[in-house]
């Protein structure tokens, strides 16, 4: 029996070990996609901001539309190079993460809801009307470990720190 503890303790400590390596490189790559395809249709695109400023919360309603636009289009190209190779990953996952809470509150929250049935609705992936703040609530759960305990040990950070802070 203490044997089998033991494979069990050392298989768990190695899958630990990759872990430190795959398991925030999934999350980076994966939100990098995405946040590359929004920022690359922005910047291909018209801008839309004007329609929904009024919707940003303070202070990104008091930004000129333009600039707004040219920030979000930037945020999301450059914080998507950033996070596919893991330098200044934890500055980009809270600004594209606050660039996602104003993108919930001016577009995928609903515009009516009187009751948390209602509001739950929204919480879908669809386009009906309701809200479809589901893949964005997604996207935060996304970056908070990324946030919280930084890119992992296969990326730019994770070598810069240890050669800085050997």
């Amino acid at each position: 029996m203490g044997c089998s503890i033991g494979w069990v303790r050392c298989g768990l400590n190695g899958v630990n070990r990759v872990g430190e390596y795959l398991g925030p490189l999934g999350l980076r790559l994966l939100l990098a996609y995405e946040f590359w395809v929004a920022g690359v249709e922005k910047f291909g695109g018209e801008n839309w901001f004007a329609d929904i400023q009024d919707k940003f919360p303070f202070p990104f309603s008091a930004i000129p539309v333009d600039i707004s636009w040219r920030m979000a289009t930037w945020f999301e190209l450059i914080g998507a190079v950033a996070l596919v190779i893991g330098l200044g990953a934890r500055f980009f996952s809270i600004s594209l993460a606050v660039l996602t809470i104003v993108a919930i509150a001016a577009v995928h929250w609903p515009a009516q809801w009187s009751t948390l049935a209602e509001l739950w609705q929204g919480y879908a992936i669809t386009d009906n009307g309701q809200g479809n703040f589901k893949l964005p609530l997604i996207y935060l759960a996304m970056f908070l470990p990324l946030i919280l305990s930084g890119p992992g040990k296969l990326s730019l950070d994770h070598w810069i720190a240890k050669r800085v802070f050997k």
